[in-house]
């Protein structure tokens, strides 16, 4: 059975309705299907907001709010769970992947064994599909079917990803399937997977499996894991950071791992919002991955994020935030299910976003950490091998109290600042960011949005009201008009003034009370980082010469 649904609903709907499925939906997509061997007995595929917000409250998936979005629990899983996450081991990834503690290998005859008991399993089964894309630039984006097992997670993917016009979604031929299935478990001794949860990407068969999860932000995550692969090869720079653009049309880019302000920084009323995640860097500039958000939403205010607050409305998907059961509405300081409550918007539901999500070609990158052993400058400019250094190495640092066992602060290094989503060697990627800056003339800066006169418990958190005046010199070009001064333990050139930021606050050395101190600690950080780059193995000697000095 093949669903066609284009009633009237109760609920105002923000999407143009496709006037008739019936032809997206015929002998064409069930050929697909047949080809990969999944007959279903029952398609649901592309269907709108309101079709499948009544199939999820029919399923007692998920509760409608009092402010319009759906709530939905994923269970056991309400992360990513790295450790289930395997790359297939073949003739194409075995020289291309880096293998190791995060791309795991798995053979290729236990997925071909494991994906024929999925495709059995949806047998007779009602299957949900969403048709679209990856990637908002129509000459790089990717084609994609997700097939899931349960409404909600089509309404996510619906949102998260770039949806189709009518005329696309009839001749759609999708280049990569993922197929999710939440109530399917694996069997780790006879199918070779850690649990019974599992994700695994064939880059060679371009199907990714997932089983027994139900967060869905693995869907998400491992489309970005794909686009990471297959871009760089194509000469297109695959990007774990938030973008937007000025009103005289300059684009600019945020990386920064969790915490060090990516979001924050990025939204900016004078600017506009192209993306807050995902990106690539083309010939002709940046675009987006997606068509939506997924915003960490424990503690939200309205005061402070007043956009994502705006936007958790009809439409959007809440997964394990807490409901109020009196009032029916979000208590999004409650994290008792978990610290990573989540919410999946559109990308239009954000005011004065950019759609089609597309920029030109970066006159500003800006590398965010957030250095609690507060010895890092607030701001520094990199040189184009300074810049491919820190990509690489991804600094930043966890907190005492964050995690069990950590009693103080905790260096941190992601490379690319995207370390669990990168399949190929970070020097790929740093070469990519090389290439682009000497082409395009572009200026990095790094921000430290950490500690100052002090470590984590004797400092203070930098001023962010001073963060954002460095922001602004740097966006504005004012930077490119003062004076610097070399640090020799970071290898690191400082501003020496910057408008509306004291100037003492510019030399951290400055801001402690104990010289030696700070001495002391300085070096053990820049210690930290020459060790954590001897793992890139041989890397250009410029490249590893741009670091700080022991």
């Amino acid at each position: 059975m093949i669903r066609r649904d284009n009633k009237d609903f109760h609920r105002k709907s923000t999407y143009q309705m496709i006037e008739d499925l019936e032809p997206t939906i015929t002998r064409h997509v069930v050929s697909q299907l047949e080809q990969m061997g999944i007959k279903p007995a029952k398609i649901q595929r592309n269907l709108q907001v309101d079709a499948l917000i009544d199939l999820i409250e029919e399923k007692n998936e998920g509760i409608l709010t009092a402010n319009g979005a759906i709530a939905v629990k994923t269970g056991k899983y309400t992360g990513r769970s790295p450790d289930d996450r395997f790359i297939v081991d073949d003739s194409q990834t075995h020289d291309t992947v880096d293998w190791g503690k995060i791309n795991h290998p798995f053979p290729d005859d236990k997925f071909d064994k494991l994906y024929q008991k999925m495709k059995q399993y949806i047998q007779g089964k009602e299957i949900f599909i969403f048709d679209g894309f990856v990637g908002a630039d129509t000459k790089h984006r990717l084609p994609i079917r997700i097939i899931t097992d349960h409404p909600w997670q089509s309404l996510f993917v619906r949102q998260l990803f770039i949806r189709p016009t009518p005329s696309e979604l009839e001749s759609h031929n999708p280049e990569y399937t993922v197929i999710a299935l939440n109530d399917f478990k694996a069997t780790p001794e006879t199918d070779g997977t850690r649990t019974d949860a599992f994700i695994i990407l064939n880059y060679s068969k371009k199907v990714v499996l997932i089983g027994s999860t139900s967060y869905a932000g693995e869907i998400k995550k491992c489309m970005f894991s794909v686009m990471n692969y297959i871009l760089p090869s194509r000469g297109v720079f695959p990007m774990h950071c938030s973008a937007n653009i000025g009103k005289g049309g300059d684009t600019a880019l945020f990386f920064g791992l969790s915490g060090t302000g990516k979001t924050t920084l990025s939204a900016d009323s004078n600017r506009r919002l192209i993306g807050d995640d995902e990106h690539g860097w083309s010939d002709t500039g940046v675009f987006n991955f997606e068509g939506g958000c997924y915003a960490k939403c424990i503690n939200l205010n309205k005061e402070a994020e007043p956009q994502i607050w705006d936007a958790i409305r009809s439409g959007a998907v809440l997964e394990n935030v807490v409901i109020d059961k009196s009032t029916m509405m979000p208590d999004f300081n409650d994290g008792s299910l978990t610290e990573n409550t989540r919410a999946a918007y559109p990308l239009d539901y954000i005011p004065g976003a950019v759609i089609p999500s597309l920029g030109g070609n970066p006159k500003v990158i800006i590398f965010l950490t957030a250095d609690a052993f507060g010895v890092l400058p607030p701001i520094a400019r990199l040189t184009k091998e300074g810049a491919m250094y820190h990509f690489m190495s991804g600094y930043t640092s966890k907190l005492a109290g964050t995690e069990r066992g950590i009693t103080e602060p905790k260096a941190t290094f992601s490379e690319c600042f995207g370390a669990p989503f990168m399949s190929r060697h970070a020097s790929v990627y740093a070469k990519l960011l090389g290439e682009k800056i000497t082409k395009h003339n572009t200026i990095v800066y790094l921000i430290n949005t950490g500690w100052s006169g002090g470590p984590y418990g004797i400092g203070k958190r930098m001023n962010i009201h001073y963060t954002r005046s460095m922001v602004t010199a740097a966006l504005s070009g004012e930077l490119d008009k003062v004076q610097y001064r070399h640090d020799d333990v970071f290898n690191l050139d400082i501003p020496v003034t910057c408008p509306n930021v004291p100037s003492d606050v510019l030399n951290p050395r400055n801001t402690w009370s104990d010289k030696d101190a700070y001495d002391s600690s300085a070096k053990k950080l820049a210690q930290m980082f020459v060790d954590n780059f001897k793992k890139f193995g041989n890397v250009a000697q410029e490249i590893a010469n741009a670091g700080p000095y022991t």
